[in-house]
């Protein structure tokens, strides 16, 4: 079956019937009046977004920066171990730590028990990497944190731990 294209096909019947506006995040159903789910959703979109121009200029995507502060939060952990800490497929860190080897920021050891098991460490370049990109992960975060109402960050954190370890439970 072939495909129309716009141009073949008939006009609607209220073809002058024009489309809303989209509104802009903050406004009517992208601001308080907004299912908390896609509010955070939108909120962690431009959260990403904006880690991701932040970190451009040094390399590093939003995953890798993930995966280098997991890796020096833990050190010498696996690569399925690093999938489960970083929310990602093993798949996904498998490219993200292959592309994170070959520019010298991590290093594969052997598991010191486990002869076939890989674990991997942050090396000298990939601390300084880490380093210049939690820089500007922490401009982020003290933005965020400049938006929440004074001493409103401790339940913030809070709820969102909460929803993190509820939401994720299967046996329910």
């Amino acid at each position: 079956m072939r495909h129309k294209r716009a141009r073949d096909m008939p006009a609607l019947p209220n073809a002058s019937i024009v489309a809303p506006a989209i509104l802009q995040p903050g406004q009517g159903k992208r601001g308080r009046e907004g299912y908390l789910s896609y509010l955070l959703r939108q909120a962690s979109a431009a959260s990403r977004l904006t880690l991701e121009r932040s970190l451009a200029d040094i390399g590093v995507t939003p995953p890798q920066f993930v995966a280098l502060t997991m890796l020096k939060a833990y050190p010498s952990i696996s690569g399925a171990d690093l999938a489960r800490l970083t929310f990602l497929t093993p798949q996904t860190v498998g490219v993200i730590v292959g592309n994170l080897e070959r520019a010298g920021a991590i290093a594969r050891q052997k598991h010191p028990t486990h002869g076939r098991a890989l674990q991997w460490a942050l090396t000298p370049k990939g601390e300084k990497l880490l380093a210049a990109a939690r820089a500007r992960a922490h401009a982020m975060e003290a933005k965020i944190a400049s938006l929440l109402p004074k001493g409103a960050e401790p339940a913030v954190r809070a709820w969102l731990s909460a929803l993190a370890t509820e939401l994720i439970r299967t046996d329910d």
